[in-house]
């Protein structure tokens, strides 16, 4: 034996790499991909090799053989789950030991020598040697080798010891019997076991030999009957007993009434004559039955009257859904505009009909010609086809998103919408969707295929002008078979998809007459081209005033008739719904509130089906007995002026609220520290105000000194995670008030950004926000000016009863929002103060 080396070690599950054989091996374990990163580092790039003793087992030391073999990379190839190898074995080697090293393992292995026969001129061993030659050309035979390339094998391997190893790495052995043979370092023992191995897997191909024979005698009998059987079938067709060619020739009239594509009926054509001449049992009959049954399903010609009546329209909208106001506008927008294409329509065609009722046939008042007729009726053709176009113009429709929180209505809005312009409904969910073939469908050669969701979608609809709602696009995702959200860009892009073209059908079909409706919860979601295609809807929120409607009109009705209650057993007052909406639950749509409901309503169900009453009138003490104590808290005002506690307003999907930010001084060295989950945006949004009142300390009479010590700012609820740049104006008025101790107003809340110069900056979520202060007893906002539009949005009776007070910067903030403050003339005025006396703050408006 030679002297010991170190190398990594490369486990393989059953397989087993012989000296001098050249073999692929995919690695894409850690610890093997570890192990030949090392490896390749040396200029050897040797590996030792080795078989696992059980594969499903990790590669341990203790689950590796011991015998294994030196081997050397040859090429390397780096694919995305791992490397692909090319490794030559070069000679048998043990390992001594084993150890890991840095995630992968590796080997101090000694080379074994093999034991050569004493003279290979013994004539035992040449018709050993013979034998295993002879065997070994024989069973290459057996499997289908070329005879040239096997004689090519057996004379380029002369020496016994290479060509067992030769052999032995193409036996279909188990890894046990393979290792043993690499561990048999005698050669003329190698041979003979070799030998062994070839014998039997020639006497297990003689065995399927025979087995297929018999098989194929066996089927000789059902091809046979199978062409009696195609005899019987003759007869009875003579007979009149099939009814087969009835069949094809029902959907043979079904495909020739499709008004489809030139192309679309070339293929329709090709198919069917495929089809005729397959027998009923083919495999390739069944196939291209389904597919010209889907194409004859497929409404190529068929479209839904629409309803183009705008006061009915409305009226439907209004009776299926309270409040979304703009979803129901751009709906009637949409009806209004197909209202006018079709009586413009109407009297283009009105006119064209005039204009030929005033000439005459022909000049002598003659019967028409032969000619004439033909081109009169090449004439009415051409101007159905034009009509037929101008019918798909006007058809196209816009493409809705519709965005929001979970709950608002998006979904079952589409279903109104379908309702109210008298077309069919259909709705796919494209949650979770991974493949692209999801949406376009799989070929036909695949076994199984079938047609996308969007060509199913328009089976179910029966017609070519339904509404279709696309759900939870933003859902979708994408893995190696492809993106769905890519193959959505087609279907909604009004200039491509009159010609979608699915992957089973193969055919255009025309998907222009569709209103496409999608929904999405986090518009950010999606892809940049496919958001460009579609038309943006935002749901907002509901206000408690809606959800109270909402609850009254839709949802007690429906948990009534879902619990066999009749509207006189249960009454639920106009209190106890504010006090389900505002104690139980804490969402921007009305799905948590409808459980509620559906709680409660169970309760009463209970107590009446037990006797225990006939009726309930539900009130607000009522609704804590069934639904137990609330479990939502809102924020409520405060009840006095505070120093250093200033009112701001935040916003989330599920509504807008108050928020206190908290602002004390203590003995430090001037540091600002900030605590209750700030974001970085609101962390700096508190060093802006901080250095604003340092900046302009003498205009807000805040001492020096006062400088030198810590502030602590906290924005209570610590446990939740806030973020966002509106709460400057509440930051900055809370840090002023504790640096020059002047008690905040507490009747008062206010939103905006704020700069380093003191200018206010717009911000969002306005109606929720004021909605959220109202509901916690607070009716005097201060606004950035630029937001004052925003208050449009808010309900009448919110607007009548606030007083809003827009600012564009700090220091007329601060006016408002301090105690015994006034602002003028850049300057802001405390009690007793004389303008000459104060100097103005930095952000004065001139």
């Amino acid at each position: 034996m030679t002297d010991a080396v170190t190398l990594p070690v490369i486990p393989l599950r059953d397989e087993v790499l012989f000296p001098n054989v050249t073999a692929p091996i995919a690695a894409g374990r850690p610890g093997t991909l570890k192990a030949i990163e090392a490896a390749i580092q040396e200029d050897a790039k040797q590996v030792f090799v080795v078989a696992q003793r059980e594969p499903q087992l990790e590669a341990t030391a203790d689950a590796l053989y011991t015998f294994g073999t030196i081997a050397r990379i040859e090429q390397l190839h780096r694919g995305l789950a791992g490397f692909q190898l090319l490794l030559t074995g070069e000679a048998r080697g043990i390992a001594v030991r084993y150890s890991d090293n840095d995630g992968y393992l590796q080997a101090v292995v000694r080379q074994a020598e093999e034991m050569p026969p004493l003279t290979t001129e013994d004539a035992a061993f040449a018709a050993l040697y013979r034998e295993v030659r002879q065997r070994s050309a024989e069973l290459g035979q057996k499997t289908g080798l070329p005879r040239d390339a096997i004689q090519r094998v057996l004379s380029v391997h002369d020496e016994p010891g290479r060509f067992a190893d030769l052999v032995a790495s193409y036996l279909e052995s188990p890894v046990s019997d393979r290792q043993n043979l690499l561990e048999t370092l005698s050669v003329e023992e190698r041979l003979r076991r070799v030998l062994l191995h070839l014998q039997r897997q020639i006497s297990v191909l003689d065995a399927q030999a025979d087995i297929k024979t018999q098989v194929q005698e066996e089927l000789g009998g059902r091809q046979r009957e199978v062409y009696l059987r195609e005899q019987l079938k003759a007869i009875q067709k003579e007979l009149g007993d099939s009814d087969s060619g009835e069949e094809l020739e029902e959907l043979k009239a079904k495909l020739d009434s499709l008004d489809i594509s030139a192309q679309g009926r070339k293929e329709v054509d090709r198919e069917f004559d495929r089809l005729s001449r397959f027998g009923r049992e083919s495999m390739e009959s069944q196939v291209i039955r389904t597919f010209l049954e889907t194409v004859a399903e497929l409404p190529w010609n068929e479209r839904s009257e629409e309803q183009l009546d705008l006061a009915s329209a409305s009226r439907i909208l209004d009776e299926d859904h309270y409040g979304l106001d703009d979803v129901k506008d751009r709906v009637l927008e949409f009806l209004a505009v197909r209202q006018l294409r079709q009586r413009r329509q109407q009297e283009k065609l009105e006119a064209e009909g005039e204009t030929g009722a005033a000439q005459p046939a022909n000049s002598a008042g003659e019967e028409p010609t032969t000619d004439e007729a033909t081109a009169s009726a090449k004439d009415q053709d051409e101007g159905d086809k034009a009509e037929d176009k101008a019918h798909t113009e006007k058809a196209a429709g816009p493409i809705l998103l519709f965005v929001g929180p979970p709950g608002v209505g998006k979904t079952s809005i589409a279903k109104s919408i379908a309702r109210a312009m008298g077309r069919e409904y259909v709705r796919i969910s494209l949650g979770g969707a991974r493949d692209e073939a999801d949406i376009r469908g799989h070929r036909r050669t695949y076994v199984g295929a079938m047609p996308g969701r969007i060509i199913n979608g328009m089976k179910q609809a029966g017609t070519r002008n339904p509404v279709f709602l696309l759900d939870e696009i933003d859902k979708l995702g994408a893995s190696f078979h492809g993106d769905p959200s890519s193959a959505l860009l087609e279907v909604l892009d009004p200039a491509q998809n009159d010609s979608f073209t699915d992957h089973y059908l193969g055919i255009p079909f025309d998907l222009s007459e569709v209103l496409f409706v999608c929904t999405a919860n986090f518009v950010q979601n999606l892809a940049g081209p496919l958001l460009d295609r579609m038309e943006m809807v935002e749901f907002s929120g509901y206000t408690e005033g809606e959800k109270l409607e909402i609850a009254k009109r839709y949802l007690v009705p429906r948990q009534l008739e879902a619990n066999a209650i009749e509207p006189e057993e249960l009454k639920i007052t106009d209190p106890a719904l504010s006090a389900v909406i505002t104690g139980y639950t804490r969402e921007a749509g009305v799905r948590q509130l409808e459980r509620e409901l559906g709680k409660v309503a169970r309760k009463v169900a209970r107590k009446i089906a037990s006797d225990e009453t006939e009726t309930v009138s539900l009130d607000d003490a009522g609704v804590r007995e069934l639904l137990g104590r609330p479990r939502v808290h809102p924020e409520k005002a405060a009840s006095s002026d505070q120093i250093g506690v200033a009112t701001g307003l935040y916003y989330t999907p599920v509504g807008g609220d108050v928020m206190f930010v908290e602002a004390e001084t203590m003995p430090g060295k001037g540091n600002l520290v900030l605590t209750g989950q700030l974001g970085d945006v609101m962390k700096e949004s508190a060093r802006a105000a901080w250095s604003y009142a340092k900046a302009h300390a003498a205009a807000l009479r805040i001492g020096t000194d006062t400088f030198e010590q810590d502030l602590h700012i906290h924005c209570p609820a610590g446990a939740i995670p806030k973020d966002g740049p509106s709460a400057g104006i509440a930051m900055a008025t809370a840090v002023v008030s504790s640096l020059s101790k002047r008690p905040v107003r507490h009747d008062i809340a206010m939103t905006g950004e704020v700069t380093l110069s003191g200018k206010v900056l717009p911000i969002g979520g306005v109606k929720e926000k004021i909605l959220g202060a109202v509901r916690a007893g607070i009716l005097k906002f201060v606004l950035p000016e630029a937001n004052v539009a925003d208050l449009e949005d808010l309900p009448d009776e919110v607007q009548a009863k606030i007083e809003v007070t827009p600012v564009q910067t700090l220091g007329e903030a601060l006016a408002l929002t301090l105690r015994d403050a006034t602002y003028q003339k850049g300057r802001l005025l405390f009690q007793g103060d004389r303008p000459e006396d104060v100097e103005p703050l930095g952000s004065y408006r001139h």
